[in-house]
């Protein structure tokens, strides 16, 4: 049995919602399919989710929201309209469904903006549940609930309860029916609709593979596979086969935008295989992701990726390595202020600790400064804002110990400064810091170097 989601590229129009019906009864063990928002149609388009966000912005400033809902109940009614649904039962309960969005009392505005924004998959399951079956296809809609999804944590960040696991085992599902869940949303105990962070389809389409002991996971997206650099950057970049979970969590992190870092954690959980592949192309054989154990590494490197969503604090002081609790003393600093770090490179005189700059503003950064030189006297202490990272990944490094000597060599040769290397302890993992202007033709030629 397969469990597969589609992205809201896949189910923006009619056009794309029949190509995602062609690929259901393409394969008769997708059983269980797991449906974003519709997404956008064109560029400059707007997602109904983030048109939902505006549906929850009018509601809690009072304005008028008539023509949000007419904008939102649109998107559905063009699905309905391409598969000549035009006197249907589904829209009006759509509508209604929308307008009762606002009529209800929420304990708090992340709640509200939570099941305002969840509505976007939870209503186009509905819809697609419906055109599945007036086009004669054996499905039905399915909530997370029924399931036996439990959430708990913040309204949006939700987190799984781990004993939703156990009831999803236990859940009792027809063979011959599809199974249509909304992703996104889920609910907690108390009934309140909540969110999952950044990738919640992706999340629930993972959570539900290893819930419902899927063989295999299909993630269905708008590209034929991941490629092993941006290809914004690198034009027609080799294109990735098959890769580990791994490899996919470090270049995830750093970059690559087709999962989320943490959203398969669930799949890795259970050594569920992943096959992203693209709705345009779905004879395409995509890219495989499977257990780290899997695979025998062809090239040194897997893939290469990059974000300047970073900065970095640089410490030197005479003699810091010999100082017991050096360290201890800055992250009580940091977690005064609730900034997290992301690596901390070290040598005997000298530390990098690098941020995601979304948690740092002038003044944060003026707190943990005057607290440094107040408790561990730096010698020197700058903010570098100008930051950017590069993570070159593949399995095949551990084997190959003269490919940081090429990468390194190649960069040197291109006059691209180095102000940070770190090797990850895994050994598959590079990561190089690089002033911001420098990242895309870093990239370059790292590319060029191991490919």
């Amino acid at each position: 049995m397969k469990v597969v989601k589609f992205g809201g590229s896949s189910l923006a129009t009619g056009e794309q919602v029949q190509k995602v019906f062609n690929i259901i009864q393409a394969d008769e063990d997708r059983k269980v399919i797991v449906v974003s928002a519709p997404g956008k149609r064109f560029s400059g388009d707007i997602k109904v989710t983030d048109l939902l966000k505006t549906y929850a912005d009018q509601t809690i400033a009072g304005d008028d929201t008539t023509n949000i809902v007419l904008t939102i109940l649109d998107r559905y009614q063009a699905i309905a309209d391409f598969f000549g649904l035009k006197e249907n039962k589904i829209i009006p309960q759509i509508k209604q469904t929308l307008l009762q969005l606002n009529r209800v009392h929420y304990p708090s505005f992340d709640h509200l903006y939570a099941a305002f924004m969840g509505h976007g998959e939870l209503l186009n399951a509905q819809l697609i549940a419906y055109i599945l079956q007036e086009i004669g296809q054996p499905a039905g809609f399915i909530s997370p609930t029924d399931l036996g999804m439990i959430v708990t944590g913040s309204p949006r960040a939700a987190r799984l309860d781990a004993a939703s696991y156990e009831r999803m085992h236990n859940f009792q599902y027809n063979p011959d029916k599809l199974l249509i869940v909304p992703g996104f949303i889920a609910y907690t105990n108390d009934g309140y609709a909540a969110t999952f962070s950044r990738g919640g389809s992706d999340i629930t389409g993972a959570i539900l593979a290893r819930g419902l002991q899927a063989d295999l996971y299909e993630n269905f997206t708008d590209v034929s596979a991941i490629y092993a650099v941006n290809p914004s950057i690198v034009p027609h970049p080799k294109s990735i086969e098959k890769m580990t979970y791994r490899e996919m969590r470090e270049l995830s992190y750093a970059g690559f935008a087709v999962f989320h870092d943490e959203a398969i954690i669930p799949v890795i959980e259970a050594n569920i295989p992943i096959n992203v592949k693209n709705t345009n192309d779905p004879t395409a054989p995509g890219t495989l992701i499977v257990p780290n154990q899997a695979i025998t590494p062809t090239y040194p490197v897997t893939g290469i990726a990059n974000d300047d969503r970073f900065a970095a604090l640089y410490l030197h002081r005479y003699l810091l390595n010999r100082e017991v609790g050096f360290t201890l003393k800055i992250l009580q600093i940091l977690a005064s202020y609730n900034v997290s770090y992301e690596h901390m490179p070290s040598g005997i005189d000298d530390m990098t600790i690098i941020f995601d700059k979304s948690q740092l503003t002038p003044t944060i950064k003026a707190h943990i400064s005057h607290d440094l030189y107040q408790t561990i006297a730096p010698d020197e202490l700058e903010w570098l804002d100008d930051y950017a990272i590069i993570m070159i990944v593949g399995e095949g490094m551990q084997r190959n110990i003269s490919t940081l000597n090429k990468i390194t060599d190649a960069l040197a040769q291109a006059n691209i400064n180095l102000p940070m290397v770190n090797q990850g302890a895994s050994q598959i993992s590079t990561m190089l810091g690089v002033p911001v202007d420098q990242m895309n033709e870093a990239v370059k030629v790292i590319y060029e170097a191991v490919f």
